[in-house]
């Protein structure tokens, strides 16, 4: 087997840490600069404090109809994790290259990168843009920034590539995602006076329990979506936080959850179902003992799902990338959506698997990379094509 041509790559890319909660600067002024050296114009779009940026370049003819090579920079953290090896140096044992991020999603952004003199070498009749983000891992929070000021930095693609890891199989669509915490606020006194209070604890505990309620409705066989794994929305508690004594009735107490949205339900209505069981019937309850408690709810993050048609002309030019049809759906969320709400056809597809992301001694395979190298080529090829009359 050949060495991939994006191995050196991928190895100054894991080497920046660039977990989710610390700046991805160096990383992308490393890109910067690497394109630079190229010949390559590129724009950073900051976020307000400038600590971090998104990329975004064009190669090619400034022309509608274009590939957009989309990836996030940040990675998650690997405080608790038993790592074998340096997660933030790259190394190989068994035809495998370990570290942070090598599966999601450096080995694809080292791919595209190493990809760029092939494009700039091909007489390109569309454009190939590149756009790298900061943030998806905690929200998809980066990538909006950048979506604001697509529109006026390049005329309309054809097409969004998401690198996320799926064994290179073309992926259509995803579930989305909204995150929201409860605050309850209660009433403490001491718990021999128990009624005297509003056990905001025990507030909270009738709210998740509506909550499993609603997640049993979304389960009913009519809902399903057999494309998806699970084939329903879900909903899940996460998180829950609260009290200070046992002998103090608590006064307070949250819990953060999360729903799991197939891409044609809209998850808001489950808030809004919990909302009005929280005003109809917890509320007039609790404000009867005291009048200044209460319930409120916060959204932590948020982004749709991605539900590409498998008869569009993205699904057909992914399926001619890729070599296959056998389009699928993965459970994890992308920044897909988002370019899809956009108004940018999106499908998903990169090295390696989500089985080994976010674990210890996460990793891509060289075969896996290299043949991501092979797409990357076949890419070159198909944009420098005359286009169909």
């Amino acid at each position: 087997m050949s060495e991939p041509r994006s191995r050196a790559l991928l190895a100054q890319l894991v080497a920046f840490a660039t977990v989710s909660r610390d700046s991805n600067l160096e990383l992308i002024e490393f890109v910067r600069d690497y394109l630079r050296g190229l010949g390559v114009d590129c724009e950073l779009i900051y976020n307000a404090e400038r600590t971090k940026a998104n990329l975004l370049a064009t190669l090619g003819p400034r022309v509608a109809g274009g590939i957009v090579l989309s990836g996030h920079t940040d990675v998650v953290p690997v405080d608790g994790q038993a790592w074998t090896v340096n997660p933030f140096c790259l190394s190989e044992e068994g035809g495998k290259l370990f570290g942070r991020g090598t599966a999601d999603m450096k080995g694809y952004l080292a791919s595209v990168l190493a990809a760029v003199p092939i494009f700039l070498a091909h007489p390109l009749r569309r454009p190939v843009h590149l756009a790298f983000s900061y943030d998806e891992e905690v929200g998809c929070l980066g990538v909006r920034g950048l979506l604001e000021v697509l529109p006026q930095r390049i005329p309309r693609p054809a097409l969004c590539l998401i690198g996320e890891p799926t064994g290179l199989k073309p992926v259509l669509g995803h579930k989305g995602k909204l995150a929201m915490r409860c605050h309850v606020h209660g009433a403490a006194c001491h718990s021999a006076y128990a009624p005297y209070g509003v056990n905001a604890i025990e507030q909270a505990a009738r709210l998740i329990g509506r909550l499993g309620e609603i997640g049993a409705r979304l389960a009913e066989p009519q809902r399903h979506d057999p494309r998806f794994d699970p084939a329903y929305s879900t909903v899940q508690v996460g998180v829950i936080q609260g009290g200070t004594a046992l002998n103090i009735v608590p006064a307070d107490c949250r819990f953060d959850f999360e729903v799991r949205a197939l891409p044609a339900f809209a998850p808001q209505e489950v808030v809004e179902q919990l909302q009005d069981y929280a005003e109809r019937t917890l509320l007039p309850a609790m404000r009867a003992v005291k009048p200044d408690t209460g319930i409120r709810f916060e959204t932590l993050s948020a982004y749709p799902g991605l539900a590409t048609p498998a008869d569009s002309a993205a699904a057909r030019l992914i399926a001619r990338l890729c070599g296959s049809e056998a389009f699928g759906t993965v459970a994890f969320g992308t920044e897909g959506g988002l370019f899809d709400q956009a108004g940018i056809p999106t499908v998903v597809c990169g090295p390696g698997s989500m089985d080994q992301g976010h674990k210890p001694d996460e990793y891509v395979s060289v075969e896996q990379l290299a043949a991501c190298d092979r797409l990357m080529d076949r890419l070159a090829a198909y944009l420098s094509e005359p286009e169909a009359p």
